[in-house]
């Protein structure tokens, strides 16, 4: 009886010693689980995420994109940032059109600023223009054709009327 006895003691012992570990593993187990069982689907889902680029990395050949663009002409340290002619190009738009918020007293002087600006935007991505060879209602024409050559590189431009925004396709 006496050994009997001790294992009922051990017993007793062994059940206070593990009964918080069991309250414990009852009341967060579930947070557990979830923690294991969902390391399947996040590793499945990265896999898939990382064929996915590789497959547009595949699909898209950079090297044929910029093909056409001369990267030297973004190392010139005299060059302004791409960003700077998008606002400038943004700000004399608004302006010429009458937005800007003050009269326009020199539309001729915007008109040539503005030109300038899509020049400069065009020689840093690659787009031929011929704004300098043409006047009238055919220099009009190739500043629309600009715009929309610099939108399809990737430069955001205002819109071409005042009620509606451009959208990237």
């Amino acid at each position: 009886m006496e050994i009997g006895r001790a294992m009922l003691l051990a017993l007793v012992i062994l059940l206070v010693v593990c009964l918080p570990a069991a309250v414990v593993l009852v009341c967060c187990g579930d947070d557990r689980l979830e923690r294991i069982a969902g390391v399947w689907p996040r590793w499945r889902a990265r896999r898939r995420e990382r064929r996915t680029i590789a497959g547009l990395d595949r699909a898209v050949d950079a090297d044929t994109l910029t093909r056409d663009i001369d990267l030297t002409e973004f190392d010139r340290p005299d060059r302004r940032p791409v960003e700077q002619l998008a606002a400038d190009l943004w700000r004399l738009r608004a302006y010429r059109l009458g937005r800007g918020g003050r009269p326009v007293v020199w539309p001729l002087l915007l008109i040539q600023a503005y030109d300038e600006r899509l020049r400069l935007a065009c020689r840093c991505l690659g787009v031929p223009e011929h704004l300098t060879e043409l006047d009238g209602v055919d220099r009009e024409i190739e500043r629309i054709r600009v715009e929309g050559a610099l939108h399809a590189a990737g430069l955001l431009l205002p819109a071409a009327t005042t009620d509606h925004r451009q959208r990237h396709r």
